[in-house]
C-alpha cells in the first residue's frame, strides 16, 4: 500500500510524534544565502516561500477539508501562521474555529499536517474578557490583566499565565498574542481600559506583571507577543473602528514596558498598534511607519525579533490605505508578519492576493529581496523555539 506524504505526516501528528527535533529539522536550514547543506541538497528557500512565511491568516471552520480556503493558503501560498477565533464577527455567530478542546486540538493538528514548515498558531488568550478559549467551550476560567494587577502578586500572575500556557499546550496552540503591555492611562479607553486588558496605570507595575505573565507562558513552551506598540492605553477610541490619534495623550512612559521587556531578553514578538502619533511620525500610523518600527522599536529600543502587525483589515488601516500601500509600508517600515484576521472583513483569497502583491513589488524593485530575507530569518529564528519542553518554575 502506498501512503501519501500528507497522510504520513498527519499520522505522525495524531500520534503526537511531532517532536522538537522534528520541528527543528523541518526549519533548521539557516538564513545565510550562501549556506548550502550538501548532504541534503538544501539551499535557501525560494522567494515565494519566504514571502508566504510573512503572512498570518484567519479563517472560517471548525474543521478543514480539501477545498477549504485555508488549505489552499497553507499548501500553495505557504503561509507561515494562522490566527484562531471563537466568534465570527461578520456573521455574528459564536462558531468560527473553537467548539471544544478535542475539536480544536484536531483542527490544529490538521492544519500543521498540511504545512511543510511548522505553523505559528496564534490566539488572543489574554484572560478575562479577551479569551477565545472560554468556559462555555469547556476551557478553564481565566483572570483579566486588570484583576491580576489589582491583586498585585506577581507569583499569582505567573501561575495564571502558566495555566493559560497549559491550556494552549493541550490544544497545540503555540503563540499567545499576549500580554497587553499598554499602560492604563485612560481607564475609559474602549479598546483597553474598559475591557480590563491593562495590568496597571503604573508602567513599572505593568513591567512586573507582564514579565511574570511571559515567564508563565514560557514555562509551558508557549511563545508570547507583547502589544500594542507604541502604547494604546491613553487612546479615546478603538483602532478596530477608525483612526486612533494618540498625539495629545501619549507619553514616553508608555514605551517603558516595551523597553524593559526587550532589555530583559523576554520579548518573543511585538504587535504594532494602528496608532497615529505625530510625536513619532506626522504622516503614518505606527504599523506603517519607518520612524516608529525601524527608528524607535528596532534602532532605539534594540528589538531584533519578529514584528507582527495588528489586523490589517481594521478600519484604522483599511479606510485610509489601499491594500497594496499598507502591505508595502509595513514591510518597508521593518515589519515581519502581516496579520489578516479575516474577521472584520472576510476574503477567502486574501493570502493569495497579498502574496502576489509582495512578489510583484519585489519584481518591480520597490521591495528588496534582502528585506524579505531579513523577515524570513527572524521568523525562522522564532519558529526554531516551537515545541520546546515545559520547564519548572523556580
Amino acid at each position: 500500500m502506498i501512503i501519501s506524504k500528507h497522510k504520513f505526516i498527519k499520522a505522525f501528528n495524531c500520534l503526537y510524534l511531532l517532536t522538537p527535533l522534528f520541528l527543528f529539522c523541518l526549519i533548521g536550514y539557516g538564513c545565510n544565502s550562501d549556506h548550502v547543506n550538501s548532504d541534503r541538497n538544501i539551499t535557501e528557500p525560494s522567494l515565494s516561500k519566504m514571502v508566504g512565511q510573512m503572512i498570518m491568516l484567519g479563517f472560517r471552520g471548525l474543521e478543514i477539508s480539501e477545498d477549504s480556503p485555508i488549505v489552499e493558503a497553507i499548501e500553495e501560498v505557504k503561509v507561515g501562521g494562522v490566527v484562531l477565533y471563537d466568534q465570527d464577527v461578520i456573521l455574528k455567530e459564536d462558531t468560527r474555529n473553537v467548539d471544544s478542546p478535542d475539536q480544536l486540538r484536531c483542527l490544529v493538528q490538521e492544519l500543521q499536517a498540511r504545512s511543510e514548515t511548522p505553523l505559528l498558531v496564534a490566539i488572543d488568550q489574554e484572560g478575562g474578557q479577551i479569551s477565545r478559549l472560554k468556559t462555555k467551550y469547556g476551557f478553564p476560567p481565566t483572570m483579566s490583566a486588570a484583576k491580576l494587577g489589582k491583586i498585585d502578586q506577581t507569583d499569582r500572575t505567573e501561575v495564571a499565565a502558566r495555566r493559560i500556557g497549559q491550556t494552549l499546550n493541550r490544544v497545540k496552540v503555540n503563540l499567545d498574542l499576549a500580554p497587553v503591555v499598554d499602560v492604563n492611562v485612560n481607564p475609559q479607553n474602549p479598546a483597553i481600559g474598559r475591557l480590563d486588558r491593562s495590568f496597571s496605570k503604573d508602567p513599572e507595575e505593568v513591567i512586573e506583571h507582564a514579565t511574570a505573565f511571559i515567564r508563565g507562558l514560557h514555562a509551558e513552551g508557549i511563545l508570547s507577543c507583547i502589544k500594542h506598540f507604541p502604547g494604546h492605553g491613553s487612546a479615546w477610541n478603538d483602532s478596530h473602528f477608525g483612526l486612533t490619534d494618540i498625539t495629545q495623550t501619549w507619553t514616553k512612559q508608555e514605551l517603558r514596558p516595551f523597553q524593559a521587556i526587550i532589555e530583559k531578553g523576554l520579548c518573543d514578538a511585538v504587535m504594532t498598534g494602528h496608532l497615529f502619533n505625530a510625536k513619532i511620525d506626522s504622516e503614518y500610523p505606527a504599523t506603517l511607519s519607518v520612524k516608529a518600527l525601524k527608528g524607535l522599536l528596532r534602532d532605539k529600543l534594540g528589538f531584533k525579533g519578529v514584528i507582527i502587525s495588528d489586523d490589517m483589515q481594521m478600519a484604522a488601516i483599511k479606510e485610509f490605505y489601499g491594500l497594496r500601500e499598507a502591505v508595502y509600508r509595513f514591510i518597508k517600515a521593518g515589519g515581519d508578519i502581516l496579520l489578516f484576521a479575516n474577521n472584520l472583513q472576510y476574503d477567502p483569497k486574501i493570502a493569495i492576493k497579498v502574496h502576489g502583491l509582495i512578489l510583484d513589488m519585489v519584481s518591480q524593485g520597490r521591495i528588496e529581496t534582502s528585506r524579505i530575507r531579513d523577515s524570513y530569518c527572524r521568523i525562522m529564528h522564532l519558529k526554531r523555539r516551537l515545541g520546546q519542553d515545559p520547564v519548572e518554575i523556580k
